[in-house]
C-alpha cells in the first residue's frame, strides 16, 4: 500500500510588485499558489480609493509535492526573485499558518484588517513586544502601509519604530 504525501506550503519572494504576475505564471505551471489579501485606502490625484493588496508585499505561498513535483522551474519564473529556503532546501510552512490565514479571509476573498488604532498623534502608548516592556512611547500616526509610527523614548532619545497596529496599547 502507497502513501500519498500531501503537498506542502513554500514561501516564494518576488519582485517588487509582482505578486500577482508571479502567481499567474507559477500557476500555469502546475503548482498551486495562495496571495494572501487584504483591501486597503489608497489615495491618488485627489481621490481615495480602496483597493486589494497583498498583505504580505513581495510574498505568496506555493504548494509543492516534493516527491513528485520539479521545484527548481520556481527559482527562474517571470516575477520571482527566489523561493525561501533553508539552505538547499525550500523553508516548508507550517498548514496551520495557511489554514489561519483562510480562516481570516471574509466571503470577497479578502483578509479584513482590524479598524485602526483610536489613537492621535502625541498620545502615550507601550509596545506589546516585551523586548521593550516598560519602555514608554508617543503615537506618531500611521503610514500607508497601514502600520503604526511610535516613537519610543530609549536612552534619553526619541526613536522612530513602525509596527503592526495590534502591537500598540494605550500608556
Amino acid at each position: 500500500m502507497s502513501t500519498t504525501l500531501q503537498p506542502k506550503w513554500y514561501v516564494v519572494q518576488t519582485h517588487p510588485n509582482a505578486e500577482s504576475r508571479a502567481a499567474a505564471h507559477i500557476a500555469r505551471q502546475g503548482f498551486a499558489t495562495y496571495l494572501p489579501r487584504y483591501l486597503k485606502s489608497r489615495r491618488h490625484a485627489r481621490k481615495v480609493e480602496t483597493v486589494g493588496a497583498p498583505l504580505f508585499p513581495r510574498y505568496l505561498f506555493v504548494a509543492i509535492d516534493m516527491g513528485r513535483q520539479q521545484w527548481r522551474c520556481i527559482q527562474s519564473t517571470m516575477g520571482v526573485s527566489r523561493l525561501v529556503c533553508n539552505g538547499d532546501e525550500p523553508a516548508v510552512v507550517p498548514q496551520a499558518v495557511i489554514d489561519g490565514l483562510h480562516r481570516r479571509e471574509a466571503d470577497d476573498g479578502f483578509i479584513h484588517m482590524p479598524a485602526r488604532p483610536a489613537f492621535t498623534r502625541g498620545d502615550r502608548v507601550m509596545l506589546r513586544i516585551q523586548a521593550f516592556a516598560g519602555c514608554p512611547g508617543q503615537f506618531d500616526g500611521l503610514t500607508d502601509n497601514e502600520r503604526v509610527t511610535v516613537l519610543l523614548d530609549l536612552l534619553g532619545r526619541k526613536v522612530k519604530a513602525v509596527v503592526d497596529p495590534l502591537l500598540v496599547a494605550a500608556a
